[in-house]
């Protein structure tokens, strides 16, 4: 049985004002897998991001969600739109004069108002419990490891329960088991909750562990160069992508980890 496809990106210019960062960008993105976006430092990727999560406007082209031209809707259709997205920024974003359970809370208040205080506290535990947080509810952030903060800002991520969750560079700053434990977890909440993760990465590990499908944008033509499954790209890719893909690795490594 087919998955179903949740977001198009068509002919799609990402940048800033005159500066084009990314021409003609086109992809899908299915229900329920890992969509890696990849490519070297200063490519365009969380760039790609910003326009996919409704932050700022592409400078051409469509995202299409679920069926609805994002960009060509008004501010209140685009708002209910963004419901279904949950984001994972890079240092986390949790508001620091906030316990973890204010933080997880603030979004369901913000946006479900019809929900009592004590469903809010029992909802935001749930998602506490869920990234592997329990008992620490009452908690600040500045209180918690690298590793811990990323967790608490996935379960705000997971607040609305979304359809579909990004990540910005979520290993960035933590050290290779806490990174590991992350990508472990990745792979959980794709399983249990069929949640489509849309992930900017150039970490190897994420990439190896979690992909489904992959899009590698490319510094020097400004564009995408492959799209396809990590397997796909390894074996049939350009030469560039397979450079990265290969960078560090030997080939008993490789097949190892295929």
């Amino acid at each position: 049985m087919s998955k179903e496809t949740v977001l198009v990106a068509e002919h799609l210019n990402a940048g800033y004002g005159s500066l084009v960062i990314q021409n003609d960008l086109n992809f899908s993105i299915k229900q329920g897998e890992v969509f890696i976006i990849m490519g070297g430092s200063g490519c365009g990727k969380s760039t790609l991001l910003r326009h996919l999560i409704g932050l700022q406007p592409p400078l051409a082209g469509k995202i299409v969600y679920k069926g609805q031209d994002y960009w060509s809707n008004n501010e209140s259709q685009r708002a209910l739109l963004q419901q279904n997205f949950g984001v994972l920024y890079q240092n986390g974003a949790l508001w620091g004069s906030m316990t973890l359970l204010q933080n997880i809370c603030l979004p369901i208040e913000t946006w479900r108002p019809h929900v009592s205080k004590a469903e809010r506290i029992e909802l935001a535990q749930l998602k506490l419990s869920l990234v592997g947080l329990t008992g620490c509810a009452d908690l600040y952030p500045s209180q918690l490891s690298g590793g811990m903060r990323k967790r608490a800002a996935l379960a705000r991520a997971l607040a609305l329960d979304p359809h579909m969750l990004f990540f910005d560079e979520p290993s960035a700053g933590l050290d290779p088991l806490s990174a590991a434990a992350l990508d472990e977890l990745i792979l959980q909440l794709r399983d249990s909750l069929g949640a489509s993760i849309i992930l900017v990465t150039h970490e190897l590990p994420s990439i190896y562990t979690v992909a489904d499908s992959c899009l590698f944008l490319d510094n020097k033509t400004r564009t995408q160069i492959a799209l396809g499954s990590l397997d796909d790209l390894l074996n049939h890719g350009p030469d560039e992508v397979r450079s990265f893909l290969r960078r560090g690795k030997s080939s008993a490594v490789l097949e190892k980890i295929l």
